[in-house]
């Protein structure tokens, strides 16, 4: 019972790397170092604690990047 829950914690956590992975992607940055994608995640983190509409803002721009997905 262990085993199996162990096996599937992994799985939801290999399935999520591979979906966030695909936010790369999709953003256009695929071939980017990875020194500066964390750079950019790391600022966009301290952006969005220190300023509400900047959330906001970002949220729309993903939205919009998904709804194109649904076109």
């Amino acid at each position: 019972m262990v085993r199996r829950s162990i096996s599937d914690a992994r799985k939801k956590d290999t399935r999520e790397k591979i979906e966030l992975g695909g936010l790369i992607v999709k953003a256009g940055l695929r071939y980017e170092k990875r020194a500066l994608l964390l750079g950019l995640l790391i600022d966009a983190a301290n952006r969005l604690r220190a300023d509400d509409n900047e959330r906001l803002r970002l949220m729309a721009i993903g939205a919009a990047a998904f709804g194109d997905d649904r076109a």
